[in-house]
């Protein structure tokens, strides 16, 4: 019989202290929680733990061949996750994070070859979101920010709508409330090697505000 997913309802104002260490506790363990972020609910496991990143997977049914992307707390973590950082990231991180901007650079050595797919790329963001920030600085280590639904499936914007899509799949769900906004994030990969960027997803940051950036920076 599946297993009804335990609700922990955390504040999106001022998230309680010890339910944030409750979260990142079960992160670190090796739970796969539901969480919301500044954009849809996503998934949040200990990126380097291969059995939760494995979870993960198989929560959503998606495909090995696409990386996780990563909400982190600071540039600071960014140095720690990626290869030597270009101008154009600090330019970027510094004007859109917090906020709804993943970008994609290359993956330093400490990250496990299965967050990146194989792909030697790592996807990060700083969530303008207090839950995720907190859970994050909690637990020390960035968490996986994938959106928590089935491949294919609508995203969610409430623990509710997360519970009835997984159910049986996940056993813990933050509830915080709905979700400030149902536009997912902006995607830029700046993983070139020869210095080019590209808009991967336009999202909550419209694509042309990106692309004066560039042009202007």
């Amino acid at each position: 019989m599946a297993v009804r997913a335990e609700i922990v309802k955390i504040s999106s104002d001022s998230p309680q202290t010890s339910l944030i260490k409750y979260c990142a506790d079960q992160i670190r363990a090796g739970e796969v929680l539901g969480m919301p972020t500044d954009t849809f609910y996503g998934l949040a496991a200990d990126p380097f733990n291969l059995r939760a990143v494995d979870r993960v997977y198989e929560i959503k049914t998606r495909s090995r061949h696409k990386p996780l992307s990563l909400l982190i707390e600071s540039i600071d973590q960014a140095e720690e996750l990626a290869k030597e950082l270009s101008d154009e990231f600090y330019s970027l991180a510094q004007k859109y994070w917090p906020g709804p901007l993943t970008i994609i650079v290359k993956a330093g050595s400490r990250l496990p070859l299965k967050v990146t797919a194989n792909t030697g790329n790592v996807a990060l963001r700083v969530p303008n979101a207090k839950i995720p920030r907190a859970v994050v600085t909690a637990a020390a280590i960035p968490i996986t920010a994938t959106s928590a639904n089935l491949s294919g499936a609508t995203e969610c914007t409430s623990a509710e709508q997360v519970r009835d899509q997984l159910q049986g799949r996940i056993n813990i769900i933050v509830d915080g409330g709905a979700s400030p906004r149902d536009v997912a994030s902006t995607i830029v990969d700046l993983s070139d090697d020869d210095g080019h960027w590209r808009i991967i997803r336009e999202g909550a940051i419209p694509a042309d505000d990106i692309s004066s950036f560039f042009t202007q920076g």
